[in-house]
């Protein structure tokens, strides 16, 4: 069974700056002839770094609120150049949008296990990806999504 990693989106205010964010950085890779991958990098390398690429994703909170995840496709740990361990998680640059759920701030990422995670929106609401993001996010904010 897969297992899933949370991190906080810092910097983002919105899952489309994140998907900016994503396009911008693939453009640059490709046009400086590099493997156009989306690669986030982490202090820390996962212990269970084979449950979390059978199939697992990386939820990111967004202001506050579970908001997306995006498939996790390999863990490549490494060295830094001031001799630092740390982590390459590379990520399938595609969001899928999940039901709405409230998190606090944390540090890091953490281990998410498939039963605390949310459903993909599409499963569980079906037509609320068409509606605005900040609709999605006062709705959940009233019980409602």
């Amino acid at each position: 069974m897969p297992l899933h990693l949370i991190k906080l989106c810092v910097g983002c205010d919105s899952i489309k700056d994140l998907e900016d964010w994503i396009k911008q950085r693939l453009k640059e890779k490709k046009r400086r002839g590099q493997k156009p991958e989306h690669i986030h990098t982490t202090r820390m390398v996962p212990k269970r770094a084979e449950e979390l690429v059978d199939g697992g994703s990386l939820y990111w909170v967004i202001k506050g609120q579970i908001a997306c995840r995006e498939r996790i496709l390999d863990v490549r740990p490494f060295t830094d150049k001031d001799g630092v361990g740390r982590c390459r998680l590379v990520l399938d640059g595609k969001l899928v949008l999940v039901e709405p759920r409230p998190r606090a701030a944390f540090q890091g990422w953490r281990y998410l296990e498939p039963k605390e995670s949310p459903r993909d929106l599409a499963r569980a609401a079906p037509g609320a990806a068409r509606m605005p993001e900040a609709m999605r996010r006062e709705l959940r904010e009233l019980g409602l999504l």
